[in-house]
């Protein structure tokens, strides 16, 4: 019998661990490690975080949807991996150790929310908001819901959105909160009492932290950065790309931008998302050699199967991992956030001062998925004796994305978005990188009621039926 461990029960995580059980069935064993008792629906957190949605609307209990599936699941921080005598170190919020055997690793942990990477960001220093977990979403909704009463006894004022750091991503979560927050203020009738700023490390408006989208429309090519100028023109939400958020202060940001030009914007609510860095988890050698160094980049996400070191403005999408597997362990796979890629995205760029501002490539939701049923599927493949043989890059997979503009069914709104391959292929397709006839760019209600019902299917299977998973029959 192969033990099979994951680390990490998000959207990676979950998806790896229903497939492996669901081809593997009794004859192996599957363990799912995390620190959260819940799963909570990401994407969802953007209404919470304006009080347009409960917080228990978007979690379920981990334990009992595993345990119908016959997996098991520990609830308990990852502290250290050793390699080479196959086993997690974990720690209980009790502070028990125990050490969990493997014969195979899927690190799947997620984000460090890396808010220290930015002097005086977040909500633990009481100035700016986040809304990447349930906590923060949850401060985020009491301070946002403050600053409306403000503007109910007839107070303006400044409202700041977008990213924390210079190396920032995550981008679409930020734009999806500010256009809800414009939103939530019409319904309320308080609009006029809010001047809407967007502060983002992007090189353009709309880039995304993917170079950028084209699409192609009844023989007319459209790019995200008109779409994003024309959204946020309709909305009267100023904006300013290109600028690495360097220290903040309760009320007040300071930044620098492309040119070197050192500035500050004040507010009164800001919801800026941090740097993200791999989870705080060492590794550790047959010797008790601390090898975190050798097995992960300077930020902390793992070395897989990609092409690293070369110039950030260089690398391509032959250079993008496939498989997913370590090449120094072959039974450690990582997925989703954790895994390192080989550089950005889009444009990199440092300035005068030496300050990055490169927006990070994204690889939340759909792409966590993917990846997750790819590691997944190759240690399957190395259970069964075969080498792996399940590939699919980021360069070959295809990204979708619907951005909440607004909660409601009847007069709320969103943008579907859907572009593959989600890195740029100028090989394959040199003039935009991407398949014209594939990518799609549209906002309206029926985003609106993809989006509710995309969060309401998963959230109800996922609780309600003991039959049902990620993976379709």
């Amino acid at each position: 019998m192969a033990k099979v461990v994951i680390l990490g029960a998000g959207f990676s995580g979950q998806t790896a661990a229903l497939y492996l059980k669901k081809e593997l069935g009794h004859e192996h064993d599957v363990t799912v490690v995390s620190p959260w008792p819940r799963f909570t629906y990401i994407p969802s957190l953007v209404w919470v975080g304006i009080g347009r949605m409960a917080p228990e609307k978007t979690m379920f209990e981990l334990a009992p949807m595993y345990d119908k599936h016959g997996i098991h699941f520990l609830q308990a921080w990852a502290r250290e991996i050793h390699p080479d005598e196959q086993y997690v170190l974990t720690e209980d919020k009790e502070g028990n150790l125990e050490k969990v055997p493997y014969d195979y690793l899927i690190n799947a942990t997620g984000p460090h929310l890396n808010f220290e990477g930015t002097p005086g960001l977040g909500p633990d220093q009481g100035t700016t908001q986040s809304i990447c977990n349930i906590h923060h979403a949850k401060l985020a909704r009491d301070a946002y819901l403050e600053t409306v009463q403000r503007m109910e006894k007839g107070d303006r004022v400044k409202i700041l959105v977008g990213t924390g750091h210079g190396t920032a991503t995550c981008q679409g979560a930020a734009l999806e909160y500010i256009t809800n927050i414009h939103n939530d203020l019409v319904k309320r009738g308080l609009r006029d009492k809010a001047k809407i700023m967007w502060i983002s490390n992007e090189p353009k408006l709309g880039d995304l932290g993917v170079g950028g989208i084209t699409a192609r429309k009844y023989g007319y090519i459209m790019d995200s950065e008109t779409f994003a100028r024309s959204l946020f023109a309709e909305q009267e939400i100023y904006y300013q790309v290109q600028t690495a958020v360097t220290h903040v202060e309760k009320g007040k940001v300071y930044w620098e931008n492309y040119e070197g030009e050192q500035g500050e914007t004040e507010y009164d609510f800001a919801m800026l998302i941090p740097q993200f860095q791999g989870t705080k988890v060492k590794y550790i050698d047959k010797d008790g050699q601390d090898i975190t160094a050798k097995m992960t980049n300077p930020g902390g996400f793992m070395l897989v199967d990609g092409n690293y070191g070369k110039n950030p403005a260089e690398v391509t999408a032959d250079d993008w991992p496939g498989t997913y597997q370590s090449p120094l362990y072959k039974n450690v796979f990582a997925a989703g956030i954790a895994f390192a890629p080989p550089g950005p995205i889009s444009k990199p760029y440092v300035n005068r001062n030496g300050v990055q501002i490169t927006a990070s490539p994204p690889r939340t939701g759909m792409a966590s998925g993917i990846i997750g049923r790819v590691a997944a599927e190759n240690v399957i493949d190395l259970i069964r004796g075969k080498e792996p043989s399940h590939h699919e890059s980021m360069a070959e997979m295809p990204g979708a994305c619907i951005a909440s503009i607004g909660k409601s069914l009847w007069d709320g709104s969103a943008a579907s978005i859907v572009m593959y391959p989600v890195v740029p292929d100028y090989k394959r397709y040199p003039e935009y990188g991407r398949d014209l006839d594939v990518s799609v760019m549209e906002i309206g209600l029926a985003g609106a009621w993809i989006k509710r019902t995309l969060h309401t299917l998963f959230l109800y299977k996922m609780k309600g039926n003991p039959g049902w998973s990620l993976i379709p029959e």
